[in-house]
């Protein structure tokens, strides 16, 4: 089949929804299928929205170039939007309610967790023809190989890594930490090393700040640490505690979105309350945790299985959708491009503006 995915791949360092176009894009030329990144090829099979925001810099198409296609070009293509951004996740107001336009005339939804799932279709999204598919990172970089258990005679070092420097990724949790470090009962029992990007107005004391690292040497990186910890809020999925749970560490979680689905038997859910007495639990239980990250199921190769049998599935019903699809006026496909178009002129000025 060929299958359309609708956002660029960056190579280096840039986050999970990036890795997620890696992943997909790899297990499926693997299996002898063809991906294209744009619709101007007329036998398109499955068309995979990634990104419909007014601001994304990296689409490659939206929405509604996909009604557009449908429309004119080839109407058997079945579209499929993945879900895994909410207003909840960076604190805005804007995204919930491009996500639900766009998904008024996609044939199918993949959500990336549960949460997120239900957090949609409590604000109108509709739940048939919909399924959830967890992320998974890259088996063949991110595993246990060469990685050695904690001798309990070093302080034990916890770690964490974001792409991203958003408050909401956890930066009071890791603060938390920061802190704690100052305590004399924790200065020679544990170091906290922090991955990534960081907001500019941060200064940690006693944390070890790593610029971001690529895929290879990130885990090359994580594999010289004990646990793993995310105090990620809202995260309807998140690639980072994949990719440390798949290099064996054990991982201490919020409480919060979709993550407890990613990491619930792998490690100790926490809350900002508790975050002290919980850490202090997983190190006791280390060695418990430790063997059972043995078999994290989580794998980019398990999600792309997932989502190539979803397309099979969907091109094999491929005539009861098409009786389904809601019936567009050619008119109103062109007042709907010509709207898009003008509200997300209008949303770029505004946020230039306000910058």
């Amino acid at each position: 089949m060929k299958v359309a995915i609708g956002s660029k791949y960056i190579d280096g360092p840039y986050g999970g929804g990036n890795l997620f176009i890696k992943n997909i894009k790899n297990y499926l030329i693997e299996n002898n299928h063809n991906v294209v990144f744009e619709l101007k090829d007329k036998d398109i099979d499955i068309i995979l929205l990634i990104n419909p925001l007014y601001d994304s810099e990296h689409s490659t198409f939206n929405h509604l170039d996909i009604i557009y296609y449908q429309k004119f070009i080839n109407p058997e293509a079945i579209s499929i939007q993945r879900i895994n951004e909410c207003d909840e996740r960076k604190n805005t107001n804007y995204v919930n309610k491009q996500i639900l336009n766009s998904n008024k005339f996609i044939d199918h939804t993949i959500f990336v967790s549960t949460w997120i799932k239900n957090l949609f279709v409590e604000k109108g999204l509709q739940k048939e023809n919909s399924n959830v598919i967890l992320s998974g990172s890259d088996s063949a970089i991110f595993n246990r190989a060469g990685k050695s258990q904690w001798n309990k005679k070093e302080p034990i070092k916890l770690v964490t890594h974001h792409w991203s420097g958003n408050w909401m990724k956890g930066f009071e949790t890791y603060l938390a930490i920061d802190k704690l470090l100052q305590k004399d009962e924790w200065k020679n029992k544990l170091k906290f090393f922090y991955i990534g990007n960081i907001p500019n107005d941060l200064n940690f004391e006693n944390t070890k700040v790593i610029p971001p690292l690529d895929d290879v040497k990130l885990a090359l990186e994580l594999k010289k640490k004990d646990i793993y910890i995310t105090g990620s809020i809202n995260e309807p999925s998140g690639n980072h505690h994949i990719e440390a749970a798949q290099c064996g560490l054990p991982i201490l979680f919020i409480e919060s979105g979709g993550i407890p689905e990613y990491c619930k038997g792998y490690g100790i859910e926490f809350t900002t309350e508790n975050l002290e007495e919980k850490l202090k639990l997983l190190i006791s239980q280390f060695d418990d945790y430790f063997e059972k990250m043995e078999f994290y199921l989580n794998s980019s190769e398990k999600m792309g299985k997932e989502f190539l049998a979803i397309f099979e599935k969907l091109i094999e019903d491929k005539n009861e959708i098409l009786e389904k699809r809601d019936f567009i006026p050619v008119y109103k496909v062109f007042m709907k491009i010509l709207s898009y178009k003008f509200k997300r002129f209008v949303f770029i000025i505004q946020r230039k503006f306000y910058k």
